[in-house]
Parts: C-alpha cells; structure tokens; sequence
C-alpha cells in the first residue's frame, strides 16, 4: 500500500500523499520528454551511465567524473541511480544520488543530460523520479551543490524543481579543470530541495509562481564588473545578478570571469550572512533572496 505522509502544503492539517503526487508528476515529466526512467544497478548499465557523465564534464587528471565501480559500490549502500532512456533505447539522462545525514536526507551527487539533448526537459524528468525514490522510502529532503553563477542551473534548481540555497560554499572543489568549470576556484551553492513542500509541489505541477526582476524603486548596492547593477534591494528583498553565460566567459575572458565570481560571491555571503534565503533565479539573471518561508 501506498505510504501516506504528512506533507507540508497540506491544509488545514488534512492528510495529503504526496508520495502517489511525487510519482504522478515524475512519469508526466517523462512523458513530455519521451524518455523511460529506471533506476539502474547492473554494471553494463553502470558504465553507460559512467560514459555520459564523461561525455558532459570531459576527463580530468584523474580521470572519468566517476567510474561504474563507484557508482555500484553507491547503489549497494542503499543509493541509486537513476536513467532516463529515449524510444531508442539510448541512454540520455542520468543522476546518482546517495543517502546523507540527518536521517531523512539524501544527496545527489550528479546530475547529467546528454549534450545535444537539452532543452527536452529530460532533466528535470530524472530529478523529479529522483524525488519520487526518495518519498517512497522515507526520505523528506534533498541536497546537492551548483555553480551561483551558471544561471541556466540556478533557475532550474530554485524554479522548475522548487529547492532553495541558503549556504555559500567557498571553493568547495578548490580550483577544477574540466570542461565546464574551468580553472577559476569553483565556488557552489548548496541546494535545500524539500521534497514534500508546497513550493516542490507547485514546481513539480508547473503551477509555481514567476518572479520579474527588481522594481523601478528597487536601489542600487553594489556594481558588477559590467558597470551595470550587481545588488539591488527593494521591498520584495534583495537581488544579486549573474553574468548571461559564465561558461563562454571563463573560456574567452578568465580575469573578467574571476571578477564576477568575486563579486557574486560577497553579494551572496553577505545575503546569508542577513538570514536570507536565494528562492528565484529570472530570466535575465537575477537572483532573489528573501526571509525564507519553510512551507
């Protein structure tokens, strides 16, 4: 039987099975994506998945991101690893995802989609069955780390899947050299995704809210290396914005890259540093931190 949990957008303290919810909106996703989602333990299976996490972040001196061993020896301590598979059988998704502290907790580790696959919602199909795992055995919460100034993540993170960040991880993996982070110090946030509350709800159902960018009367705090407004702040609470794609910039400008993440990261350690939470990443880049709302 399905279990049925308390969920933290149920009102008026009615019951809510968030856990059938969770796997409703994973095979919807799918569906629009045309993909077949299945957790994948086997070591042929193991080593596609090893292959395209490769073909995304390229090798380094040490190697594959991470190998099949490890990610069998990850799925035997009770993790899993999730696949997503076009009509072709061809593996185009995938997503590794681990148990973590407290109790409760999980922590995905990577998160890939093939490269000439994007923009397919593939992705966020394999988060979101990632989700339905994790509800169907107890879990309640999600954890995970993301470039503050890859934008394109940031929005996908806090708006289609509805997590939040509210830890600042200074260079977390110290200086990277693959293909994507290049060899500036790789600073991440830490996502919070709960997995039973309203806003993974509403971003699970598509239903959840747009956010437009700081106000005419919105003030200026600081400058971004462009010369146009890095911190904004208004009554709906403060606003850090990201270069258009740091990417291309680390590649074709690695001082003007270091410049922004610099100054990205003081805006967003001094947001936290006030208790407050980044919720929304707009279209046109701009982060909004507010005092969180744990519903």
């Amino acid at each position: 039987m399905t279990k049925v949990i308390r969920a933290t957008e149920a009102e008026s303290g009615s019951e809510f099975n968030v856990v059938a919810q969770a796997a409703r909106t994973a095979a919807v996703a799918a569906a629009r994506a045309r993909v077949t989602l299945h957790e994948v333990e086997d070591m042929p299976e193991l080593r596609r998945v090893s292959r395209l996490f490769e073909s995304v972040w390229g090798r380094t001196p040490e190697g594959v991101p991470v190998n099949s061993e490890v990610l069998r020896s990850l799925v035997h301590a009770g993790g899993c690893t999730t696949a997503a598979f076009d009509h072709t059988g061809e593996l185009v998704g995938a997503a590794a995802l681990v148990l973590a502290a407290p109790a409760g907790t999980t922590y995905s580790l990577l998160a890939a989609v093939s490269p000439g696959a994007s923009d397919q919602g593939i992705g966020r199909a394999v988060k979101l069955r990632q989700r339905a795992w994790a509800l169907e055995r107890g879990h309640t919460s999600m954890l995970w780390t993301f470039d503050p100034l890859v934008g394109r993540n940031a929005r996908f993170n806090l708006v289609r899947l509805g997590a939040v960040a509210a830890e600042y991880a200074v260079a977390f993996y110290g200086e990277m050299a693959d293909r994507i982070n290049g060899a500036d110090e790789a600073d991440r946030l830490v996502a919070r995704w709960t997995l039973g509350s309203r806003r993974a709800i509403a971003a699970s159902e598509g239903t959840a809210a747009e956010t437009f960018g700081p106000t005419q009367t919105s003030h200026t705090l600081a400058e971004a290396p462009d010369g146009r407004p890095l911190v904004r702040e208004d009554d709906t609470g403060r606003w850090v914005r990201v270069p258009t794609d740091i990417v291309v910039l680390r590649r074709t400008d690695p001082r003007v890259g270091e410049q922004w993440r610099t100054a990205v990261r003081r805006a967003l350690v001094d947001a936290f540093g006030r208790s407050l939470v980044a919720t929304h990443l707009t279209r046109d880049g701009w982060y909004l931190l507010e005092k969180e709302n744990r519903a």
